[in-house]
Formats: structure tokens, sequence, C-alpha cells
């Protein structure tokens, strides 16, 4: 790998090696609020590299693409590391987690979703996918006195390591039917095929797309997602619900911006999942009695809207995809961050009866949550209206009109469930008790969370107007 290379790679480098720094200092010194502080300022340095450091090339080692839009994700995911580490450190201290561990796993899935993010190549995606997944094996099930978290855990490797599966199976056919592991050259090579190579090119992305469907939880490769979710710890949680399924999403869109049209024959499929999913998760959202299992399902819900701007593989679709999926990262992170800045000895609050009344004891905290339920429900006025406003809008140009009614019921059954939550806040309760203050970090991520929610729901066109001029 040339200078030039290493140049373009220097965000990456720079939290790759500080998460290594961070790990070998932690086996020595224990003190945790250092190791974090050290996890955050490295986090936000690799944000200002990619975002201040011109790299020298266009593509890094015919692997991974150096262009305006891998930076942008590399700042989002360096960022969201960085708001990761400000909400964990509480959890972090209090249930004696080992602090180096710990920042440095987060720092290295930040450079796996980066470098997915980025990818221009199948063997690169292959790489950075598992670089990720590795890391959030051992940060679901980290509280090793928490039962919950180790059945997560578990639940999300084995899941993992059939959707890996698949996705190395994927792979090999399509280079059996291209002759290449190269993005835009195979999708060129295997439009212009016919017969049974084909046929063989066409499974492959046909199993690429399980793979897909495991990783993001489309329906019905989605029965993992409860479970985990519930089981994770909320800082975790908020990293697992937005980076690790938008990772997957941006390298999709950044694929298609780049070789043009590719489902070919699977567009048929595709409607189908993104019917399916956005269906499924909202009425199986509707019976939960659990937050985080009800904020499970609404991702579910959610990568199905996002598959459909995927589907329309033009422009303002992938502009309006790119769009949703950076405010649905910003609100989940909110709502998490939400979660954990409420846990005390007893755990998070998840049960629907722990909430029932918390409003009157925490109106701040319960405000904002009812605002970011709300917006993920598609709220006038809020980031996440004008999220689905433009993405309906693109599938109706598009020609989908079915799955923009689809979708449209799936949101006005969202406000049923997010109501339903935003009601129980303030529901009077004798018996509510309180919980943690939460701290000055915590509180950080929340304000900055929620003033982005409703800055970009007045002003979209900020954040959309980027979008359209950092696509490849």
């Amino acid at each position: 790998m040339s200078l030039p290379d290493l140049l373009a790679l220097l965000p990456i480098l720079i939290l790759v090696f500080g998460g290594t720094v961070i790990l070998m200092a932690g086996a020595w010194y224990r003190e945790p609020l250092p190791l974090i502080a050290g996890g955050i300022v490295t986090a936000l340095l690799g944000a200002v590299a990619a975002g201040l450091v011109q790299p020298p090339v266009v593509e890094i080692a015919g692997l991974f693409s150096a262009g305006a839009y891998a930076r942008f994700f590399t700042i989002l995911w360096s960022l969201l590391a960085a708001a990761g580490l400000m909400a964990a450190a509480r959890y972090i201290i209090e249930n004696s987690i080992g602090a180096g561990e710990y920042v440095s796993l987060v720092l290295y899935a930040a450079a796996g979703m980066a470098l997915l993010s980025s990818a221009t190549h199948l063997l690169a995606l292959f790489l950075a996918l598992e670089t990720f997944t590795l890391a959030f094996y051992i940060l679901i099930a980290c509280n090793r006195r928490c039962t919950l978290a180790a059945e997560a855990g578990i639940k999300y490797l084995l899941m993992s390591a059939v959707s890996t599966g698949f996705l190395a199976f994927g792979i090999a056919l399509i280079y059996a039917s291209s002759g290449t592991l190269s993005l835009p050259e195979a999708v060129i090579k295997l439009s212009a095929a016919t017969g049974e190579l084909h046929a063989w090119g066409l499974l492959g992305w046909g199993m690429v797309l399980i793979a897909v469907g495991f990783k993001i939880s489309l329906v019905p490769f989605h029965l993992w997602t409860p479970d985990v979710y519930q089981g994770t710890p909320a800082p975790v949680g908020g990293l697992l619900a937005t980076g690790s399924k938008g990772a997957v999403v941006a390298v999709l869109v950044g694929m298609l911006a780049v070789s043009g049209p590719v489902w070919h024959g699977l567009t048929d499929l595709l409607w189908l999942l993104a019917a399916l999913t956005m269906l499924v998760g909202a009425f199986s959202a509707l019976g939960q009695k659990n937050l985080k299992r009800l904020l499970a399902y609404s991702s579910v819900t959610h990568m199905g809207t996002l598959l459909v701007g995927l589907l329309c593989q033009t422009s303002a679709g992938l502009t309006a995809t790119t769009f949703y999926l950076v405010i649905y990262v910003i609100t989940s992170l909110g709502a998490f961050v939400i979660i954990a800045s409420l846990a005390d000895e007893r755990g998070e609050p998840m049960e629907f009866d722990q909430w029932r009344g918390l409003g009157y004891l925490h109106p701040v905290r319960c405000g904002v949550l009812a605002l970011l339920l709300l917006s993920l429900a598609g709220l006038p006025a809020t980031a996440g209206f004008m999220a689905k406003f433009v993405i309906f809008e693109a599938a109706l140009q598009s020609g989908y009109l079915g799955l923009v009614l689809i979708g449209v019921l799936s949101s006005v059954i969202s406000f049923a469930f997010y109501l339903r939550v935003t009601m129980l806040l303030f529901e009077p309760d004798e018996s509510v008790c309180r919980w943690h203050t939460g701290t000055a970090s915590e509180h950080a991520v929340i304000a900055v969370c929620t003033s982005a929610v409703l800055l970009l729901g007045l002003f979209p066109g900020i954040l959309f107007d980027l979008i359209g001029r950092i696509l490849p």
C-alpha cells in the first residue's frame, strides 16, 4: 500500500491505532475515566481528519473509496462512537467493565463501519462487515453478570454466523459468474451475461440479499432482533440499532450510485420484502409491553422503508435513502441514550409498567423521548416527517404507488404504538419511582440528538443538499 493510500486511510488509522493504544493502556491502567476520555478524543480526531484532510487518491488499493461520500460516513460513524462512549461512561464504571477493552471495541467497530460504507470491492465488503460484527459480539455480552446480555450475545453470534455464510457463498457465486470481485465490474459483466452465467449471478445476488436481510433485520430474517435488543445494554444498543445497520445500508447506496441498477430479476422479491418488513414490523410492535422490544420492531419497519428507497435505484431515491438513514441514526441513538440515562442499580427501565407516570418525575427526558418517538413515526415539523416524505416522493416518481400506500399505512400504525408510550409516560400513577438523574455527558448527547431532530425538521435542506452533492 502506497503513502497516498495511507494518507487517505488516515481517519481509519486514527481509530484503529487509538483503539489499540487504549486497549494496551487498559491492561496496566485500570482507572476508567481517562481511558473513556481518550476514546472520545480519538473518535473526534477521526471525524476531524475525515472532514479536513483531503485524500490524495480517489480509491484506496482498489478496495475502498476515498471520496466525499465515504468521508461523510466516516465522520458520522466516528461521531456516533464518541456519543456512544459518552453515554456508556457511567455504565462502564458502575458495572466494573474493563474500560480499555470496551473503548477499543467501540473504536474498532467505528473503523469497520467506516470501511464498510466506503467499500467498492466484494472482498473489502466482507472484511469490513466482519470487523465491526466481531466487535459487537463482545460488546453485547460484555456485562458478564447479566444473563440477558449473555443470551443476546449468543443469539447475535449465531445469526451473524449464518448471514456470514450466505454472504461468502453469494460472493463466491458472483465471482464465478463475473470473474471479478470489483463491484462496478461485477455489475456490468452480470448485466451483460445470459443463460447459465446470468442464473449463477442472480443466485449470488440473492445470497447476498439474504445476508443483508439478516444484518438489517428484513422480514423474515428479523426474528433475532427483539431478543437481542432486549438483552443488549442501552449504550451498546444505541450503536447496534444505528451504526451496524446504517453501515450496511450506506454501502448499498454507494454501490447503486456507482454501478446503476443491479437488482434485475430480484425487483419483485425486493418489493415483497419491503412491504412485508414495513407491515410485520408495525403490527408486531403494537403488542409489545417492553420498550426495547418495541424499538426493535420499530427498527424493522424503518429498514423496510429504507429498502423502498434502495429499490428506486434513482438519484432521488438514493439521496432520500441517505437522508432517511442519517435521521434514523440520530433519532434512535437519542432514544437509547435516554434509556441509558435512567438506568440505576435496578437496571434499565424496559417494561411499560416501569415507564407509567415517569413523565411527572423526569419531565424533560420523558418529553424528549416522546418527541423522538413521534419523530420516528413521522410527526410533522420533525426530521422524521421530512425523511419519510422524501423517500415516499422518490418511490412515487419511480412508480411504486403500492409500496407508498403500504409505507403510509405502517406509519399510521406506528403512531398508535408510539402514542401509547407517550400517553403512558404522563399517565398518573402513585406507585411510580424515581430513576437515575443522568450525567452531564448523557444529557449532552440527548441535547444534541434532540436539537438535530428539530433543526433538520425545520430546515431539511441543510442536510439534503449536502447529501445530493456528495453522492458518487
